[in-house]
C-alpha cells in the first residue's frame, strides 16, 4: 500500500448507485443503457458512426451494441490535445441462451444455454435466474428486455445419487448446465412467445436476439458493519459505472484540461476482444482519430495527440482469499477497502510499466486514496485485461488497475464497500491530468 494519506471520505452514496446500477444492467446492452444516462444527466448527447461529427467543446458518446465510447473536449482543446483514456468492459461470463432454445429431458422443459467465458460452473447452481439482453426487430431496431424474475434454476443433484460431491464436483458443460423452466415436453418457440408477450410484442416482430441468464438475487452490503459488496457482475461493470461516474464529474465541473478525458466501455472481453465491440476493434482508435479530424486536426496532429496519450485500464483483480492465501504472491496481499489496485505482469499480461505506475500513483496521490499493488504468485497463471491490446493496437502508454475483489467471475462476487468510491475518486484525478 502507498503511503498517500487516506484523506477521500467514503461516500455511501456511489456505492448505493452502484447497487442501482448494477440491478439494472443485467447485460452488457443495459449496462450501456445505465451508463448513458447518467452521461445525459449532465449534458452527453449521443451521435451516430454514420454521421458527420462537429469539433465543438461539450460531450458526446456512441453506442455500437455492448459497448459505449464517450468523450468531453474542453473549450480550451486543439486537434493536437492528447486523450486521457479509461477503458472497461460491460461483459461478465454468463449463461446464454442457444439459438434454438426450446428442449426438455425426463418430462422438464429446459432452455438450452452456451457457457460465455470462464464461468466457475458451480456458482450457477441452484440460484433463481431471470433472462434479459436485446431482441432485434424485423424493423430493424432493437429492444432490450430485462426479466427480473425467477424463470430458470440449474437444479444440483441431490447429495444422496452422489455421495462423492463434496470429493469433488465435475460438472458437464453440455449435459450439467441446461436449466428448467417447467414441466412437459419440448414446445418449439415457447421461450421466445414468453419473452416476446413480456416485452409487449409479437413473436413474428422478433427476428434475431441476444439473450441470457442473470440471478435475481439483488445486489447487498454485506457483513456487521456493512463495509464489503456482494453481487452479479462486479468485473467489470463496477469499472464501468466508477468511469461514467468520473467522466460526469469532470464534465460538470467544466473549465480548461490538459487532456481530453475518454471511457471506453468495451464487450466481449471475456472471450478475448475479437469482436466489433471489443478492444480489438478498431472502434476506440477511430473515435479518437474522428474527434482530431472533427476539431480541424491533420495525421500530424493525431499523432502528436496519440504520442501524449495515456490509457488507465480498470478491471477487478483478486483480493487475498484467506482460505487459499498459499496461491497468492506472498509479498502481495490486496485487501478490501484498500485502495484500487495496480496490477502489474513482466509478460505483458498487464500493460503497466514504471511510467504507467508514476502517473497511477500520482492519480490516487491527488485524489487522496490509498492504493495497492497486485503481482500474481510466479506458480500460477495470470489474467490479462484490454490493456495489453490497447497499448499494442494505439500505442500509447497504459496502465492496469483495478478493485482487488474475491469469487471473480463467480455468479456472485465479493468486494469491499468503499473501494468502488476510491476507484472513481482516482479516475476522476487521472483524467483531470
Amino acid at each position: 500500500m502507498s503511503t498517500a494519506a487516506r484523506t477521500a471520505h467514503f461516500d455511501r452514496k456511489h456505492t448505493d448507485d452502484l447497487i442501482a446500477f448494477l440491478a439494472a444492467s443485467p447485460s452488457p446492452y443495459h449496462a450501456v443503457a445505465s451508463a448513458a444516462e447518467r452521461l445525459e444527466r449532465v449534458g452527453f448527447r449521443r451521435v451516430s458512426e454514420t454521421d458527420a461529427w462537429d469539433g465543438g467543446s461539450g460531450g458526446r458518446y456512441l453506442v455500437r451494441g455492448g459497448a459505449l465510447v464517450a468523450w468531453y473536449v474542453p473549450e480550451n482543446a486543439t486537434a493536437a490535445t492528447p486523450y486521457r483514456v479509461v477503458g472497461t468492459h460491460t461483459d461478465s461470463p454468463n449463461l446464454r441462451v442457444k439459438p434454438v432454445p426450446d428442449t426438455s429431458s425426463a418430462g422438464w422443459r429446459q432452455v438450452a444455454v452456451e457457457i460465455y467465458g470462464g464461468v466457475p460452473l458451480n456458482t450457477w447452481l441452484d440460484r433463481d435466474l431471470g433472462l434479459s439482453g436485446r431482441l432485434a426487430l424485423r424493423d430493424g431496431t432493437t429492444r432490450l428486455v430485462h426479466l427480473d424474475e425467477p424463470l430458470l434454476r440449474v437444479p444440483q443433484l441431490a447429495i444422496h445419487l452422489d455421495r462423492g460431491v463434496n470429493d469433488g464436483l465435475k460438472l458437464d458443460r453440455q449435459r450439467h448446465l441446461t436449466p428448467i423452466w417447467g414441466i412437459g415436453g419440448t414446445t418449439e418457440g415457447a421461450l421466445l412467445e414468453y419473452v416476446a408477450d413480456k416485452a409487449g410484442l409479437a413473436a413474428a416482430d422478433i427476428a434475431g436476439w441476444d439473450l441470457m441468464a442473470h440471478d435475481v438475487q439483488p445486489p447487498a452490503y454485506l457483513g456487521r458493519d456493512r463495509e464489503l459488496l456482494a453481487g452479479p457482475r462486479l468485473d467489470n461493470q463496477l469499472s464501468v459505472h466508477a468511469a461514467t461516474a468520473a467522466l460526469a464529474a469532470v464534465a460538470e465541473a467544466g473549465g480548461e484540461l490538459p487532456y481530453i478525458p475518454v471511457l471506453a466501455a468495451f464487450d466481449h472481453e471475456e472471450t478475448g476482444s475479437e469482436s466489433d465491440t471489443g478492444a480489438q476493434s478498431p472502434l476506440l482508435g477511430n473515435v479518437l482519430e474522428r474527434s482530431c479530424h472533427a476539431r480541424g486536426g491533420s495525421f500530424e496532429d493525431r499523432a502528436r495527440a496519440l504520442a501524449g496519450t495515456v490509457c488507465l485500464s480498470s478491471d477487478m483483480g483478486h483480493a487475498v482469499h484467506p482460505n487459499y492465501s498459499e496461491r497468492h504472491e506472498p509479498g502481495h496481499h490486496p485487501m478490501p477497502n484498500g485502495g484500487p489496485i495496480l496490477k502489474v505482469n513482466v509478460n505483458n499480461r498487464y500493460a503497466t510499466d514504471g511510467v504507467g505506475r508514476a502517473v497511477f500513483a500520482a492519480a490516487c496521490e491527488k485524489a487522496g486514496v490509498p492504493w495497492q499493488s497486485f503481482v500474481s504468485n510466479n506458480a500460477m497463471p495470470c489474467g490479462t485485461t484490454i490493456g495489453p491490446i490497447t497499448a499494442a493496437r494505439l500505442g500509447i502508454t497504459t496502465v492496469d488497475c483495478g478493485i482487488a475483489a474475491l469469487s471473480m467471475h463467480s455468479a456472485r462476487e465479493l468486494c469491499g464497500a468503499e473501494d468502488p468510491h476510491y476507484l472513481a475518486s482516482a479516475i476522476k484525478a487521472f483524467l483531470e491530468g
